[in-house]
């Protein structure tokens, strides 16, 4: 189900290996573990972020800058945490479940 929520969701602007029209996954991912080894804590801030986006609390200012801030998606907040533990537990490297090649 987290695979699902997660391919059928963000993907869209999200690539996994590469940075199109907002950060690679690869790319946000290491960031948030940089910040957050912890999987509750990468849980929690990733999904309430994604829930309320707002530039001076993003951990990605470069970003923000180059591709601007990402937008509300209305989506509840427990989607968003299943969606950022499919993202804390996935080696986006390697094949995995819902995995576009």
């Amino acid at each position: 189900m987290r695979a699902l929520l997660f391919h059928g969701n963000c993907t869209t602007c999200h690539f996994e290996n590469k940075t199109v029209s907002a950060p690679s996954v690869l790319e946000f991912k290491n960031r948030y573990m940089q910040a957050f080894k912890d999987k509750e804590d990468f849980v929690s801030y990733m999904s309430t972020w994604v829930k309320h986006p707002k530039e001076e609390t993003s951990l990605m200012h470069d970003a923000v800058k180059k591709h601007g801030l990402m937008p509300e998606l209305g989506y509840d907040i427990n989607t968003l945490k299943e969606i950022s533990a499919y993202i804390y537990e996935t080696d986006f490297t390697k094949h995995h479940e819902g995995h576009k090649d």
